[in-house]
Parts: structure tokens; C-alpha cells; sequence
């Protein structure tokens, strides 16, 4: 009996122990890794999000920019992590939608290997062109498209990236004779574009906007059933005669499996306040990116559902890295 009660007691003061470090958490920097290099709309949320909830918990959350694989590298990284809430996962529709059709033998489950936080954020895709392309619609794109030999190149921000799955969808719908170029994140795509490396883009707008403001890129369409308050001129996919063309980036915070509940529900709650407060939704607004938020249970049905949608035009389109 007197070894059966140091054994309870001995789990009581472990226990106690694990409850006081999830009540004090944070107790050290917190490392949010991001799948894209900087620049673009991933990073800028990260950055203002990261801030803000650092803030309030009073530690400093770290950005960590590990971009490559179609955010293989990141997402590998934070899956194989201690589960303690010290690093987590900017994921979003590249790593937990598409990703996982596109990208065989990953080295993890997306849907096993973590723990959902809360959808961050939203945001449509915009077709955008070089200025010196001369297009102005997308009946414009098409056109140029089919009088061309070989047709006309289109950019993305990455293989198996929203944006590359929007422009193949685009290309099934309107028959367009194309081919996709890759770039490593809207950081690098975004002064391509600018530059006329390539003549059209599909990405959120975010990381675009300097180049379409001094009218260097000229944007066409965008995906959303509404057109975006920033930007009231320009038509939707569905204005446009392709309603069948739609889908939207998102972003949100994950953690690495068997983190605990109670640790999980506070990073919940203290991003739900960043991204209902109005200075947050004014800067991502000015990004044309629209804050989400909700429950852990939320964002874990909201990911199978994506997982679910994507799988059949993933394989429509043959993309497939091995």
C-alpha cells in the first residue's frame, strides 16, 4: 500500500507539475515557422499575428522562414517537434489542402501528426499580367493564349500552391494552351512578374500590390464570389464567364501532435483576439486579407473538408511530385 500511495503520489506531482508549465505557457520564445521565404501574404500574416499574440502573452514569437518542397520542409520540421507549443506551424491550403495530393512519400500525416489552432485567415486569388502584356481581361489572356505558338506561360507562387491549382483549373475550364512556371513564394514571383519575366500571375494579391499601385502589374480577375473592397474594379472569375473558377487561399496555426489541450485552447483564444481586434483587420484588409478565427474543432473539420476538395483536381491535372 505504501508504495501503491508513493506511486499515486509521485504521478499527482508530475501532474501538477505539466499543469503549471501549460498555465505559465509560454516560458521562452515561441518559433512560428512559415513554409514561404518572406515577403508575400503568408509572412505578412505571420508577422502581424506573431506580434500581436506575443504581446499578449508576453514572450517573443519568432518567424521562421523555411520555404522549399511545397512546404514539405516546414511542415517535416514542426511535425517531428516537441509538443510543448514552443513551435508551431503557419500551414495553410499549400501544406494541409493540396499539398498532400500533389507530394508523394511524405514523411508525415497532415492530418495525424498535429494539432489544429484556429483558421487564421482568407484570401482570394487574383489573375494579374505584366502592364506591357497587352491584356486588360481575362477575354484578353485568351486570346493571346491561343494566337500565340505554344500559348502563354503563367507564374505561381509554387507547385501544388492554391494559385498553381486556380491557373490549372483555368486552364481545364477554358482550354488555354499553357504552361506553369514556378516560383518560390510570392517574394521572388511577384518582381518576375513586375520585371515581364513572365507575362501572367496567379497568387493573392498581397505581395503584388507596390508593383500593381505604380502600374507595373495590371490585375484581371479575381476568384472570389465578390469583387474585393480594395480593389471594386476589378471583376470576379464568375463576372468574368467562369464560375466553375473559384477556390481561395488560406492560412492557419497548427501544433505538433499530443501538444496539450489546455496549451492549444490558450493560443486559440489569444489569436482570436489578434485577429478580431481592428488594428489587425485594418493592416490584413489593406493586404485584401480578410481574418477568420474560430475553434480548434472548426479548423480540424475545415482542413478534412479541404483535403477532400482538392484531390480530384489535383489528379485533373496531373500534377504529381514524387
Amino acid at each position: 500500500m505504501k508504495a501503491l500511495a508513493t506511486l499515486f503520489a509521485a504521478a499527482a506531482l508530475a501532474c501538477g507539475i505539466t499543469a503549471h508549465a501549460q498555465t505559465n505557457y509560454p516560458t521562452r520564445p515561441v518559433r512560428v515557422v512559415v513554409f514561404v521565404p518572406a515577403g508575400g501574404a503568408a509572412d505578412l500574416l505571420a508577422r502581424i499575428t506573431a506580434q500581436k499574440v506575443g504581446d499578449a502573452v508576453g514572450q517573443t514569437f519568432v518567424v521562421d522562414n523555411r520555404a522549399g518542397s511545397g512546404g514539405v520542409i516546414a511542415t517535416n520540421l514542426v511535425s517531428k517537434a516537441t509538443p510543448d507549443g514552443h513551435t508551431l506551424l503557419q500551414c495553410g491550403i499549400t501544406t494541409h489542402g493540396i499539398g498532400p495530393h500533389v507530394y508523394g512519400n511524405l514523411p508525415y500525416d497532415p492530418v495525424k501528426d498535429f494539432e489544429p489552432i484556429i483558421l487564421s485567415a482568407t484570401m482570394p486569388v487574383f489573375l494579374m499580367a505584366n502592364a506591357q502584356v497587352p491584356v486588360k481581361s481575362v477575354a484578353d489572356v485568351l486570346a493571346l493564349a491561343k494566337a500565340k505558338s505554344g500559348g502563354i506561360s503563367f507564374g505561381s507562387p509554387g507547385t501544388g500552391s492554391a494559385p498553381h491549382m486556380v491557373g490549372e483549373l483555368f486552364k481545364i475550364v477554358t482550354k488555354m494552351p499553357s504552361q506553369h512556371i514556378p516560383y518560390k513564394g510570392s517574394g521572388t514571383g511577384a518582381p518576375a512578374l513586375a520585371a515581364n519575366e513572365i507575362p501572367i500571375f496567379f497568387d493573392a494579391v498581397a505581395g503584388h500590390q507596390a508593383f500593381i499601385k505604380s502600374g507595373r502589374v495590371r490585375a484581371l480577375a479575381v476568384t472570389s464570389a465578390t469583387r474585393v473592397a480594395a480593389y471594386p474594379d476589378i471583376p470576379t472569375m464568375k463576372e468574368a464567364g467562369l464560375a466553375r473558377i473559384d477556390g481561395q487561399v488560406w492560412y492557419g496555426l497548427l501544433a505538433p501532435a499530443g501538444t496539450p489541450k489546455a496549451i492549444i485552447a490558450k493560443i486559440n483564444a489569444e489569436a482570436n483576439r489578434a485577429l478580431a481586434s481592428q488594428d489587425v483587420k485594418t493592416r490584413l484588409t489593406a493586404a485584401s486579407i480578410v481574418a477568420a478565427g474560430g475553434t480548434p474543432a472548426e479548423f480540424d473539420k475545415f482542413i478534412r473538408d479541404e483535403l477532400a476538395k482538392w484531390g480530384p483536381v489535383v489528379k485533373a491535372a496531373g500534377v504529381k511530385v514524387n
